[in-house]
């Protein structure tokens, strides 16, 4: 072992340039190949996507509408006005499914919502009238709505509004409840219930006479945009955007007419919770790609979700069909003395900011996220170099200044996923996998291969049948 350790390094790379230019950097002999993962699908079906003739002509309408697309917050409602919510229905994150199919924090949000709402008197009952089809589950998809993690959204919730300017777009997501024992994350014990009581009762009402009596909305799309240039990523960092939030809401939040310690507590909480943006970067995202759907030829994925049991996506050229696989379990870092074990597969709506371009996308710009998702800074780069292979275009509105300000990744494509190989990069939250445990960690996961297989399939029919 000896003359090994004594001479210099001679390496081998694989992958993008960033590894090897770090290596010759400190004067080492650096050999690079270009190897990359195998492709997959269909030959025929490749072929016929390729060579459609729609598709170039798709596509760039599909960017077009995405980056044009604008983001207004104009007002917070509650769940039952905004999201025509029939009697005991609760929306869920993911591709739609029921009590039987549901995760551990999936139940778990589940019968604190039923709970919170008075629709069962313990969590035995809760059990119960879920057990027994007496509440309606659905998507919070099908209702131009996202929610982070389980996504549980219920009539007595308040939503974001947000409004696309330029498409006439809306999109609503309910408010961030902070970290740890959270609905979201599956906890639904007396804590979780009475922060829920005081978002519905205090911080709903004073939060909608804020937004609406604001001159001009929240550009949201703006607020965005900064938070690349201060370090977060917009999924699994939200410090800077959470702070700009704080900035723009407070004047308003002190001037509505209401117990002072009813404001000092909402502005406590929202200056409290780093992760207070992220239920409006999420429904900003929404508009955007919600703008891109519907566009015959197109290959472009316009969401990635999970509910815990499943990952879905849907694409511009298929419309509202969901592309399901396994969920597969993030890899990452955990709190306290959980580990491995105690995660539930990957679950949420806030995938949305990887198919819209940023998270997991444009890690390069928060190099510091890999303290709370693992990894190294070097993986944070190379994540957003090999993310540009999967995309159609880079989103100039989306900069990430470590990369000489070059536009985010945006706009994933079926067919080059396909070609390469390679999967979208996720940052993400981990649950714990029993109902009740809330939040375990935080890390990495990408989604199974087998969605984009079978959107590639359908694509390469509907491109068939297209003549």
């Amino acid at each position: 072992m000896n003359p090994l350790l004594s001479a210099a390094p001679a390496i081998v790379a694989a992958g993008v340039e960033v590894f090897s230019a770090a290596v010759r950097a400190q004067g080492a002999s650096v050999t690079d190949v270009d190897w990359r993962p195998p492709g997959f699908g269909a030959a025929a079906d490749l072929a016929q996507l390729a060579l459609d003739r729609r598709r170039a002509a798709a596509n760039r309408t599909a960017v077009e509408r995405l980056l044009a697309a604008g983001s207004h917050l104009v007002d917070v409602r509650p769940a039952r006005e905004v999201l025509d919510l029939g009697d005991r229905m609760l929306l869920h994150s993911g591709p739609p499914l029921t009590w039987e199919t549901a995760s551990g924090p999936m139940r778990g949000a589940l019968i604190g919502a039923c709970l919170f709402e008075g629709w069962a008197s313990s969590v035995e009952d809760a059990e119960r009238v879920l057990a027994a089809g007496e509440i309606t589950l659905d998507s919070c998809h099908h209702h131009r709505a996202v929610g982070p993690m389980a996504g549980v959204t219920s009539p007595s919730m308040w939503m974001w509004c947000l409004t696309d300017p330029v498409h006439g777009g809306q999109a609503f997501c309910n408010l961030n409840e902070g970290l740890g024992k959270v609905l979201r994350m599956g906890a639904f014990n007396d804590e979780v219930l009475t922060r829920l009581a005081w978002m519905r009762d205090v911080l709903g009402p004073l939060l909608q006479q804020a937004v609406r009596s604001r001159p001009e909305p929240l550009d949201v799309k703006a607020v965005l945009a900064q938070m690349l240039q201060m370090g977060d990523e917009g999924h699994n960092r939200n410090r800077a955007g959470s702070l700009m939030t704080l900035r723009e809401l407070s004047p308003a939040i002190v001037a509505v007419d209401a117990p002072s310690a009813d404001i000092a507590a909402a502005l406590a909480f929202i200056g409290g919770n780093e992760h207070f943006f992220l239920n409006l970067g999420m429904p900003s995202a929404k508009l955007a790609l919600d703008a891109a759907r519907d566009i015959p030829g197109s290959t472009m994925v316009t969401v990635m979700s999970r509910n815990g049991t499943e990952f879905g996506i849907q694409t511009a050229g298929t419309g509202d069909r969901w592309f399901t696989g396994p969920a597969n379990t993030p890899v990452g870092l955990f709190l306290g003395d959980y580990g491995p074990d105690d995660a539930n597969p990957d679950i949420g709506d806030s995938a949305i900011m990887e198919t819209y371009g940023i998270g997991g996308f444009a890690m390069a710009a928060a190099p510091a996220i890999v303290r709370f998702v693992g990894g190294t800074v070097p993986d944070a780069l190379a994540t957003t170099e090999r993310m540009y292979q999967l995309t159609l275009a880079e989103n100039p509105a989306m900069q990430i200044p470590i990369l000489g300000f070059r536009g985010s990744p945006t706009g994933i494509d079926v067919l080059q996923v396909a070609r390469t190989g390679w999967l979208p990069q996720i940052n993400t939250g981990m649950a714990g996998r029993v109902a009740g445990t809330g939040q375990v960690g935080a890390g990495l996961v990408q989604p199974p291969q087998q969605c984009f297989e079978q959107a590639l399939a359908a694509l390469a029919e509907e491109s068939r049948a297209a003549g």
